[in-house]
């Protein structure tokens, strides 16, 4: 297949071009680098396979020759990147949803949307499944992400019914491994880098609140899963791991395998933070034959590991 990624250089995004190029495809590849970077992928520019275009996609997109496939996973993902550019991660998740969106029905290309947990909210039902609606903030200052991807899952349900293109939606939960940002924002970078430097480790609220982590070869392998199998157009599916940590329970696991001296700190919860998430994907196990195979301890020693050696080299 000829395939589009949007989001490139980010986290997720270079993992996904490194594993369609090792299936055989070729991969067209696109990213302004608000939040990614050139180093994601800078291995993968000698793969004659393999075409980069730095470009924002919240500008019209056009590119010649045939598309079979288009991810949508340009975002910023992080809340401390999308509270940085909140109306930035409105536009790529409206007009870059738009644009790409466009450029499938133009190509007649399969779509797969990169959506989020986020579209569940603080839920109150748990484990979320797919048919949850959630329970968001419409203006509150996640929103801009929240509202913005459940946006994006609308649209794109729009251009399946009324355009006939072949849509699917990933609801992505907490996905974390290499290539994430030491400044990232997110827990286990933010813990990972705090332990392995001896510093106090951040638990926000009293760290009873509760997520769920994939690690992200697991979330690839699904990803690719939802977008080369027949007959899932118009289907959504969470992908996440749904082994539930306490944030609190993380914090102690991530000073243990690290060998850390770090100290447990207590900072006040940011505005609409979550109480419990974890991802019901009993659809996910049925329908594409997937689940995740690496343990939460197996993927923090792999994460660590590379952070390690990434401030080493720093």
């Amino acid at each position: 297949m000829r395939v589009l990624i949007t989001g490139a250089g980010g986290f997720l995004g270079s993992h996904l071009c490194e594993k369609f190029l090792k299936e055989g495809h070729e991969v067209i590849g696109l990213d302004n680098f608000l939040t990614g970077t050139p180093e994601n992928i800078a291995h993968l520019f000698g793969n004659p396979n393999f075409t980069f275009f730095k470009y924002d996609v919240t500008n019209f997109i056009f590119l010649k020759g045939k598309l079979d496939l288009i991810l949508h996973f340009a975002c910023p993902a992080s809340p401390v990147d999308y509270l940085r550019h909140p109306i930035h991660t409105m536009k790529v998740d409206s007009l870059g949803t738009l644009h790409t969106l466009g450029l499938a029905k133009l190509k007649k290309a399969r779509y797969v949307l990169a959506s989020t947990s986020e579209v569940y909210g603080n839920p109150q039902v748990h484990p979320q499944p797919e048919t949850y609606w959630g329970h968001v903030n419409p203006i509150g200052p996640r929103s801009v992400y929240d509202e913005a991807k459940r946006f994006s899952e609308a649209l794109s349900m729009a251009y399946h019914r009324e355009h006939g293109i072949d849509v699917r939606i990933a609801r992505i939960f907490n996905t974390y491994g290499p290539r994430m940002r030491m400044n990232d924002g997110r827990v286990i970078p933010n813990f990972i880098y705090q332990a392995l430097n001896n510093q106090p480790i951040t638990v926000h609220g009293d760290g009873s609140q509760t997520r769920s982590f994939c690690y992200v070869d697991d979330l690839i392998e699904g990803i690719y899963k939802l977008a080369t199998q027949e007959g899932l157009e118009g289907e959504v599916f969470n992908l996440g791991n749904p082994e539930e940590y306490t944030i609190l329970e993380l914090a102690q696991l991530i000073i243990e395998l690290s060998g850390s001296s770090s100290k447990i700190v207590f900072k006040e919860r940011p505005e609409d933070d979550p109480d419990r998430r974890r991802p019901d994907i009993t659809k996910a196990k049925e329908i594409l034959g997937w689940e995740p195979k690496v343990s939460v301890r197996e993927g923090l020693k792999r994460t660590i590991e590379w952070f390690r050696e990434k401030i080493s080299r720093a």
